[in-house]
């Protein structure tokens, strides 16, 4: 088994590891907020821009301002469909930073596994060697009191 000042290292290092992990998912967990914000602005603007497209055409509009009005919305669709993407994107990573912390938490958690095992297993051995101790001890005393 190793010894406890290995294991105590290994502990260490697993905790800066889950540390950086936390750190990268934070990070990845924001930027993915940030992105779905985006694409909620984009859809309002875009909600906003057809209803003033449906208010122009009931007062009349020219053929000029109609084209217009359609590739400007054609425009905030593709812009939305690329915000979509992103999204997508920030969610994949978020995901990925997530079992990666998953997986740095599952190592620190096994060595301070094996580092509590190994103070109960140095703890049984102690435990046995002051019986052991006690036991001589007695047999001696009843040895001479004979």
């Amino acid at each position: 088994m190793a010894t406890t000042s290995a294991l105590e290292t290994l502990i260490e290092l697993a905790t800066k590891e889950t540390d950086e992990a936390t750190k990268r998912l934070g990070r990845a967990v924001r930027t993915s907020e940030e992105a779905q914000q985006k694409l909620v602005i984009l859809e309002q603007y875009r909600d906003d821009y057809a209803l003033r497209f449906q208010e122009s055409l009931s007062s009349g509009l020219t053929a000029m301002s109609y084209r217009n009005f359609q590739l400007f919305i054609e425009k905030i669709d593709t812009a939305i469909a690329g915000q979509k993407d992103v999204v997508k994107n920030a969610q994949q990573r978020v995901a990925d930073a997530r079992a990666a912390w998953q997986a740095c938490e599952r190592k620190r958690m096994s060595y301070g596994t094996l580092a509590t095992r190994a103070k109960q297993t140095a703890q049984l051995r102690e435990s046995r060697r002051d019986q052991k101790q006690t036991d001589e001890h007695a047999s001696r005393i009843t040895f001479y009191k004979r």
